[in-house]
């Protein structure tokens, strides 16, 4: 007999309502891959977004389809070839269908014993993201960069990314989240009408690179700020190649040796994730809808007992 578990699934394309918990068969680890006991999976955008059908003429969903990209929790089994870990082992990474009672990891790193499991679960997307983006928009020590739609989990791990790199970081959210942005080590400013002038007073010496991760239609404004297209790149806008800018996307780069890092630095005090709100797995439709708010401060993590 199967081993049941419960999962949230959808059976097609559509709001927060097509979400249901339901009991299915739990997965097994394949080659180079772990099965965890899940303790906390994070929300994503992306998760909302596939659920409502945005990627559907690029990418194929199978239904029903589970829900999630990472995850954080104890290993219970482990797939021919896999070395690194054992039964027993607290981990946090990428997987498959993660908000669900059991789920398989394909890369990981070891949870250390002072990160919460909600905060691990919430780390793999927005430190991977976070680490490709800065890289792919070539920013470096002494330089400017402007991040617009700052005080989000990308933002966050841009952020503390940044400033470990010696990098000066103007960051764009809602005034009442600019105390939170200059506790990352970030100067923050508002965004809309007027950017390019507040910027200016706060970076004298001007900017050398922007990062687009709110996906707001602001990527023209960027690059007038930056003055050059090919120092500006979105995570959230499929349309900024249209004007000369770079759209960041998957497969991910190097993700294990991003784990461990962020891993190294957080067990260090380097290095942290602020978790908005936890949600139980039957609450997850609720966690999707206030994740597409575009208002969350850090991470949203579903939380499973």
């Amino acid at each position: 007999m199967k081993a049941g578990m419960k999962a949230v699934q959808f059976s097609g394309y559509g709001g927060p309502e097509v979400l249901h918990v339901v009991e299915v068969d739990a997965p097994h680890a394949g080659a180079g891959q772990v099965r965890i006991a899940v303790r906390a999976a994070g929300v994503n955008p992306s998760d909302w977004k596939r659920r409502a059908g945005r990627y559907r003429d690029f990418e194929d969903v199978a239904f029903p389809s589970g829900v999630g990209v990472e995850a954080s929790g104890v290993v219970d089994e482990v797939g021919p070839g896999v070395s690194n870990v054992a039964v027993g082992d607290a981990v946090f990474g990428y997987g498959e269908n993660t908000i669900a009672q059991y789920a398989i990891l394909t890369h990981w790193a070891r949870k250390p014993d002072n990160l919460s499991f909600e905060v691990a679960g919430g780390l793999p997307v927005v430190v991977e993201t976070a680490s490709r983006s800065l890289e792919e928009v070539g920013v470096k020590s002494g330089e400017t960069l402007l991040v617009s739609g700052a005080a989000g989990g990308i933002g966050s791990a841009v952020i503390q990314f940044a400033r470990l790199r010696g990098i000066t970081v103007v960051g764009t959210a809602s005034a009442r989240k600019h105390d939170y942005l200059r506790a990352l080590g970030a100067i923050p400013t508002t965004y809309g009408p007027g950017l390019a002038e507040r910027v200016k007073a706060l970076a004298q010496q001007g900017v050398d690179a922007a990062l687009d991760l709110a996906g707001s239609g602001i990527i023209p404004e960027l690059i007038a700020i930056a003055g050059d297209p090919s120092r500006v790149l979105s995570v959230a806008d499929f349309a900024a190649p249209q004007y000369g800018a770079r759209f960041s996307y998957g497969p991910p780069k190097d993700p294990e040796q991003v784990f461990a890092h962020v891993a190294r630095l957080c067990s260090e005090g380097l290095f942290g994730l602020r978790v908005e709100q936890t949600f139980a797995l039957e609450q997850t439709a609720k966690a999707q809808e206030v994740s597409a708010t575009g208002r969350v401060t850090g991470k949203l993590v579903i939380s499973i007992a």
